[in-house]
Formats: C-alpha cells, structure tokens, sequence
C-alpha cells in the first residue's frame, strides 16, 4: 500500500501533530528575542541549528554521505538555503514586531503559492476547483491590500520562500537530514562573519546582554531543529493528504497568539480576507481529498482485475 492509500498511523499522527504544534508555537519563543535584531537572531538560527544537525548526523553515522556531491546538488542547496533565510529572517522580523496575523497569513497562502509555482514551473495544468481556490486567494489578498494600505509584504514573502524551498527540496538528490545539514554548511559562513561584525562593534547580544539571554539565542538551535525531524518522522508514515490537512494547525494556532495574545488589530476588513483565504484552501483541500480518493480506488480495482 503506497503512502496515499495506506490509513495514518498513531505514531505518524503525534509526529506530524508534534510539528505543527511546535510551529505554531513559535510565535511564543521567537517574541523572547526581540532584544536581538531580526539578522543577528537569523544568524544565531543558522549556526546552532547546524551545530544540532551535525551532532545527529555524527550519532547516526551519516557525516560522510555529504562527501561528494557534485556541483548541481551544491547549486540547488545554495538555492534552498537562500530561500529558507529569507523565510527565517522575515518570520522573525514579522513576530518580533507583533505582525503575528501576517505570519499567519503566509501560511495560510503557502499551499496555493506552492500549486501556482507548480503551474509556472512545470507547466502543470490547475484543474477547476484549485483555479478557483487560487482566485479566491488572490481576491484575499486584494482585500488584506486594501485593509493594510500596502500589500502584506510579510505573508506573500513568507509564502513564495517557503513554496520555493518546497520546489527546490523536491529536485535536490539528497533525503532531508543530508539536505539540511547541507543548507547549513552554506549558510553559516555568512552567518558567522555577521556575528563576528557585530560582535566586534559591540552591538551582538549573545554575550553581552547576560546568560538568560545567551541560553535564548543557543536554544534557537534545537528549537529549530525538533520541529525539523518530527516531521520528517511524519513524512514517512502518513498519506500525504493527511499532511496537507494538519499542516493548517500552524498558522491557526499562530493566528490565535496573534489575536488573543499579541492582540493584534483585527477589523472587519481584515475578518474578509482570512475568510476568503479560509474558503480557498477548503476548495483546495476538498479537490485533494477527493482527487487522491479518485486514484486510491483506481489503483484498487486494478488490483482486483490483476
């Protein structure tokens, strides 16, 4: 049984609920940081979750896998890399100056971004009920526009980076945990100069603002990281429409800190727009069910006629 037919696996649901739970969560975590300047805390992101990786690749005795990769497949996690720090640095930038519903936003607006970059990229063709959900989409953002008086830069940016670095996971011959340990070998020689820049001029916090602090920074590392692997863990053991239904757990309880916590202004306005977006990825989640529903039953009756 392949993995869109097979039924979701209790382990594989507390996997996947772990991770989205966590995501959602990060608005609690990232918001400590705000003594820190969205670049220095992207830094600190960047080499603590690779010093995390690095340990568990040594652990599972994986380090010599990354041995001899060929110039494409350093190309393609250059690119990976770039496209996650961007997301990194934006997501922090967004909680760090309580812009949590935007956050929200942008992965509300993932999946969509991800079907439309499909469209542009390989030439897929969108079926009625995803043109619509990407329509309604589009009118969502037209209102948030509208609300905001300027586009939500911070959700659309969220968004198309993460749906990049989807597209680009998807072509890199390498399985996740080489793949990230990678990014972070890319990333952290620029990470590391920018520490030592501000760290010199005396603007870095890592040291200089007491040990609380310092743990703060440190802890971006496995907080980073955990999330990481349990979804991979998840990955491996549910049906993907599953994943594509729980996923939306991040940017709801991400939305609730930033309404009930954050207390974010929210008029009625701005109510239109996520319901727009909400109605959007229920057509979409609706034509996935029943499209991998569709292909489950084909792929049965050809094993009844064999």
């Amino acid at each position: 049984m392949n993995q869109t037919e097979r039924a979701p696996a209790p382990a594989g649901l507390g996997f996947g609920a772990g991770a989205f739970l966590l995501w959602g969560l990060f608005p609690a975590f990232f918001g400590l940081l705000d003594f820190a300047g969205p670049l220095e805390v992207l830094a600190h992101r960047v080499v603590w979750t690779l010093a995390v990786m690095l340990v568990v690749m040594s652990v599972a005795g994986r380090l010599r896998g990354l041995r001899g990769m060929g110039l494409r497949t350093w190309l393609l996690v250059a690119a990976a890399s770039a496209a996650i720090s961007i997301n990194w640095g934006v997501y922090v930038y967004g909680v760090t100056t309580d812009q949590v519903v935007q956050c929200a936003l942008g992965y509300f607006i993932n999946p969509l971004v991800s079907v439309l970059l499909g469209v542009v990229i390989f030439r897929e063709r969108l079926n009625r009920a995803q043109f619509a959900a990407i329509g309604l989409a589009v009118t969502a953002v037209v209102v948030l526009t509208v609300d905001y008086g300027r586009p939500p830069w911070i959700a659309l940016t969220l968004a198309c980076s993460f749906a990049t670095y989807g597209l680009v996971k998807k072509v890199v011959p390498l399985d996740p945990l080489r793949s990230l340990t990678a990014e972070g070998l890319v990333a952290v020689p620029v990470a590391l100069v920018y520490l030592a820049a501000i760290g010199a001029t005396g603007d870095g916090s890592f040291v200089a603002d007491g040990t609380g602090r310092t743990l703060l920074l440190l802890a971006c590392g496995p907080i980073t990281t955990l999330p990481l692997l349990l979804f991979g863990a998840a990955a491996q053991r549910l049906p993907l429409v599953t994943m594509g239904i729980i996923q939306y757990l991040t940017p709801a309880l991400q939305m609730a800190w930033g309404v009930a916590i954050v207390h974010e202004d929210m008029p009625a306005s701005r109510w239109i727009g996520f319901v727009l977006i909400w109605f959007a990825l229920a057509v979409f989640t609706t034509d996935m069910v029943r499209r991998v529903r569709r292909r489950s039953g084909s792929a049965a009756k050809g094993e009844v006629a064999r």
